[in-house]
């Protein structure tokens, strides 16, 4: 006899729904030195299986967003990083290769008419030999922003010439000199946009931006600060402002302010400082990561149906149901 004749209820086997783990757009922001802390949030991709779905970057992060999204995973990233920066006498020869005029220049008082660095020669001597050549050739889509200088506007660059692209978003005034692409002067790119979430907002289900533009870390040992120090720090406010209003009009779904702050915005020989001071941030966008994509993830299970409920045979009764006993009675 078949259990269908017999009454029994038959468990029907159902699909188990699949999770459709939502795509992530990936903004890395401005800040020089202080960008070395994306490495760290790279990091916490990578140890989670994530892959974003589209980069945008600045200056630094358009940088490190290039090598990433040449394939490079960022164990690698961090290693080259710390090759490269812990050799000082190379650092040097390589900043002395690449200056666009004398460096006697820098010694005038006034005027100084030339920047001291070619971006597009010291990325040649810097970047892994993976990272890729052409915006085509990336294993993930990519936004770099930079400034045009005379249109005084945004220009986000996704194709042609990888390297190109970078310098101009890292030519920062006054250390690099601008870059001229396809009859345009661009420069550096925290000008304008700092922190690019807007850039990639609608291409992801969730946008996460990295904020290492730094804030004011009070005037400490020196009141007075140099020269120097007064025109790096302008463009550290300027960021910072910028940033900020951006905030108020708008929000990406993470956002993961780095506290990187007691750093000059050239102190990458400070590499091991740097990342230790980002730990925190790196444990909190993956606390972040690991909620918004729960979250997400249930979202976008389907609701489950009600297994249907087999109804007695006719012409039985069914058995009163017992009475439950409490614990530790007997009949």
């Amino acid at each position: 006899m078949s259990e269908a004749s017999s009454g029994k209820a038959v468990a029907v086997r159902k699909a188990t729904p699949v999770a459709l783990r939502p795509s992530i757009g990936l903004a890395l922001g401005g800040g020089g030195a202080r960008g070395l802390a994306h490495i760290l949030m790279l990091e916490v991709f990578d140890e989670l299986g994530l892959k974003p779905k589209i980069i945008a970057g600045t200056s630094i992060g358009a940088l490190f967003g290039a090598i990433y999204a040449s394939g490079l995973p960022a164990g690698l990233i961090r290693a080259h990083a710390e090759q490269i920066l812990s050799q000082r006498l190379d650092i040097a020869r390589l900043l002395f290769a690449a200056r666009a005029e004398p460096i006697i220049k820098l010694l005038n008082v006034l005027p100084v008419r030339f920047a001291l660095l070619k971006p597009e020669q010291l990325l040649e001597s810097l970047l892994p030999s993976r990272v890729a050549r052409d915006f085509a050739a990336l294993q993930i889509p990519l936004r770099v922003v930079a400034t045009d200088f005379y249109a005084q506007e945004q220009v986000v660059l996704s194709g042609g010439p990888l390297r190109a692209a970078v310098a101009a978003s890292m030519a920062l005034p006054a250390i690099f000199a601008p870059v001229v692409s396809q009859g345009r002067t661009l420069m550096d790119g925290g000008l304008v946009n700092p922190l690019p979430f807007d850039v990639i907002r609608e291409e992801a289900d969730i946008t996460v931006a990295i904020d290492v533009s730094g804030a004011s870390t009070g005037p400490g040992k020196h009141p007075q600060p140099s020269a120097f120090s007064a025109l790096m720090a302008s463009s550290q406010i300027l960021q910072r402002s910028i940033v900020r209003e951006k905030l108020k009009a708008q929000q990406p779904d993470i956002y993961i302010d780095v506290e990187v702050d007691e750093f000059h915005v050239l102190q990458f020989h400070r590499f091991r400082a740097v990342l230790e001071a980002a730990m925190p941030a790196k444990e909190k966008l993956r606390r972040q990561l690991l909620r918004v994509l729960a979250s997400q993830t249930a979202e976008t299970l389907p609701a489950a149906s009600p297994l249907p409920v087999a109804e007695p045979p006719r012409g039985k009764k069914r058995l009163p149901r017992l009475k439950r006993l409490a614990p530790g009675r007997r009949p």
